[in-house]
C-alpha cells in the first residue's frame, strides 16, 4: 500500500520518519524541519490507518510492507517511534538505511501488556475534551504537540488497536544490520533491562534517556536532537561512488 507522505527539505541525503500509534506525520513538526536544516530531504509517511493514508487490514507486517513499498529508495537515515519503530525494524532489511534510530520501539509486548494497552487506547477514544488527553500525556508535552496528537487521534482508524494489541508478540530484529541506535524511555514499558541487554548482543547501541517519557522527541526535543546530531556525526559517511539515492542499491 502506498502511503500519504509529508516532506521537508531538498538536501542530497534522505531521511525517513515513522510515527507511532494514533499519530501521523504531523508529530514530526519540529524534528522534520530540524533534519532538513542538517541537509536531509525528509519524508514522513502516515502509516496505514493513520492520517491521510488508506485503511485496510492491520498488523505489524502490514505496516512494515507498506513502508517498503512507499520508500522506494535506500535512505541514509531512518527513525521510528513506538509502533513506527516496530514497523521500521521489520522493514529494515528491505529499506537498508545507512543508519537507523529507534525511539522507544514497541518490538515486544506480553499478552498482559497487549490486553491492558488495548483497553487503555480504546478508552482514549471515548474522550470528548482535549484536557483528558493532556492529563494522560503529562505536563512535559508542549501545548502544540498535545493539539496535534488530539487531532491525529481522530484521524486514526480505531481498528488499528486490534492490529497492534490483539495478542502478545516479539518482533525484535534478529540483528542490527546497520549502525542502529535505540533511545529508550526512563523507565521503558517496551525496552526493559533484559531486552536492552539482548539487543546489545544483537549489535544495537541501546541508551536510556534519563528522566524521559515514551515520546522524548516531543517532551525533550532539544536533547533528542542533540543526541541525533552526535550519532550522525559518528556514523555518517560520504555517499558511495556511483550510488544513486533513489535506488535500493
Amino acid at each position: 500500500m502506498k502511503l500519504h507522505t509529508v516532506e521537508w527539505g531538498a538536501g542530497p541525503r534522505y531521511a525517513v520518519l515513522v510515527h507511532g500509534l494514533f499519530s501521523d506525520a504531523t508529530c514530526w513538526h519540529r524534528l522534520g524541519p530540524a533534519l532538513a536544516g542538517l541537509g536531509y530531504h525528509v519524508l514522513a509517511p502516515d502509516l496505514r490507518g493513520h492520517g491521510g493514508s488508506p485503511r485496510g487490514h492491520y498488523s505489524p507486517h502490514d505496516w512494515a510492507d507498506d513502508l517498503a513499498e512507499t520508500v522506494a529508495f535506500r535512505p541514509e537515515l531512518a527513525i521510528g517511534h513506538s509502533l513506527g519503530g516496530l514497523a521500521l525494524g521489520l522493514a529494515a532489511e528491505s529499506l537498508r538505511p545507512d543508519t537507523a534510530v529507534y525511539l522507544d520501539p514497541a518490538w515486544r509486548m506480553t499478552t498482559e501488556q497487549a490486553y491492558a494497552s488495548g483497553a487503555a487506547w480504546s478508552r482514549w477514544l471515548t474522550w470528548t475534551r482535549r484536557e483528558e488527553l493532556r492529563r494522560e500525556l503529562g505536563s512535559r508535552w508542549p501545548d502544540r504537540d498535545v493539539e496535534l496528537r488530539w487531532a491525529s487521534m481522530w484521524r486514526t482508524d480505531p481498528d488499528v488497536i486490534a492490529g497492534l494489541a490483539a495478542t502478545g508478540y516479539d518482533h525484535s530484529p534478529r540483528r542490527a544490520g546497520t549502525p542502529s541506535l535505540v533511545l529508550a524511555a526512563d523507565p521503558s514499558e517496551y525496552v526493559t533491562a533484559d531486552h536492552a541487554a539482548d539487543l546489545r548482543r544483537r549489535g544495537f547501541v541501546v541508551e536510556t534517556l534519563a528522566g524521559s517519557g515514551h515520546s522524548a522527541f516531543r517532551e525533550d526535543h532539544t536533547r533528542v536532537l542533540d543526541r541525533l546530531r552526535t550519532w550522525l556525526a559518528a556514523v555518517t559517511r560520504p555517499a558511495a561512488a556511483g550510488r544513486t539515492v533513489h535506488e535500493k542499491a
